[in-house]
């Protein structure tokens, strides 16, 4: 079964220096509809204005991901941890124990565009870390490139939860297949351009959920980029 979350159903919330898009219930957004897709419990789609950003904060047992769609974002942490983010780099923060971090858009003139997502990890009490890394645009292009698993295969990012991350570009015209194993569901969001999954026509923004799928099988309508999540 197929489920279309559109793009203009989601939450929002526009604090000025920050736009952001809720594809489930967050903060001060709440839908009982909408609570996360098994361990898939946020996707925030985030616009942050020039020298602004989320100042120091805590989170605790938390797989938190962050991918950025354009622009570039400044992550530091209460483990030492300083790093950029930029197009084609998944961050992974497992938060555990306990960590403080900030989030900053270091341009002074430009907004920084990205996805933050937060997985419920396996178990709790882990011990808090971070892992980062750059994908080559050849990886991504015409094909479904594995960016995050549970057990760090093919140079993939390790998610200490049973998740796969995949992720496409895909130009007008391509196609991409993925298989799937029984008694798992899938998490598909479009982050740009237009393409079919299954038949069903999805936009920027939107996001589908699918049950007792044996493939997904995704058409590009026009230049786009996807995720998809394959959950237990």
């Amino acid at each position: 079964m197929l489920t279309i979350r559109k793009s203009e159903d989601r939450g929002h919330a526009n604090h000025g220096w920050l736009d952001s898009h809720h594809t489930f219930s967050f903060a001060g957004y709440r839908d009982p509809r909408h609570v996360g897709v098994g361990a898939l419990l946020v996707i925030n789609e985030d616009r942050v204005a020039p020298g602004k950003g989320f100042p120091t904060h805590p989170h605790a047992d938390m797989e938190i991901l962050t991918w950025v769609l354009q622009g570039a974002l400044e992550h530091k942490d209460s483990t030492g941890t300083q790093a950029v983010i930029r197009p084609g780099e998944l961050q992974r923060m497992s938060a555990g124990t306990g960590i403080r971090h900030s989030e900053y858009n270091p341009s002074s003139t430009d907004s920084v565009h990205l996805l933050q997502i937060w997985l419920a990890p396996e178990r709790t009490g882990l011990v808090p870390g971070y892992e980062q890394k750059a994908f080559d645009k050849a990886e991504l292009d015409g094909r479904l490139r594995l960016l995050g698993s549970r057990d760090g295969r093919d140079g993939s990012i390790t998610i200490h939860q049973d998740v796969n991350l995949w992720c496409a570009r895909l130009h007008p015209g391509q196609e991409a297949e993925l298989p799937v194993a029984s008694g798992r569901t899938q998490w598909v969001q479009v982050t740009s351009g237009a393409v079919r999954l299954d038949g069903q026509a999805l936009a920027a923004g939107d996001g589908a959920t699918l049950t007792d799928a044996s493939a997904l099988h995704l058409h590009a309508e026009a230049a786009a980029e996807l995720l998809v999540f394959d959950m237990a």
